[in-house]
């Protein structure tokens, strides 16, 4: 009995977990999750920048010479911009703490 427990005691201290392959689950690190939710958000961003930017034009062209109208419009249209040059600067600066990271090569 001794001895079967000098010979397995190895075997089982060194025993290691099998990562499973084929379950369908992610395998990513959590700088490229995040990178992903960044992507998507700036995806989003963006649209919603286009979408603004788009009603702002209607505002401008039914504004028919409404001082206050045109006014809420030429605001609509800045905002808007200024969203997505913010979205633009937080995926720049994504980028740039990858890099000083080392979780991306290059850029």
């Amino acid at each position: 009995m001794i001895s079967m427990s000098l010979i397995l005691t190895p075997a089982l201290v060194s025993a290691q977990l099998v990562t499973p392959t084929g379950t369908g689950l992610p395998t990513s690190s959590l700088m490229d999750i995040i990178s992903n939710i960044m992507y998507w958000l700036l995806a989003v961003v963006g649209i919603v920048g286009v979408i603004g930017f788009a009603i702002a034009g209607i505002l401008y062209l039914t504004a028919a010479g409404d001082e206050g109208r045109i006014g809420t419009a030429k605001n609509a249209m800045m905002y808007s911009i200024i969203g997505v040059i913010v979205a633009l600067a937080g995926l720049v600066a994504l980028n740039f703490a990858k890099g000083m990271l080392g979780a991306q090569k290059g850029f």
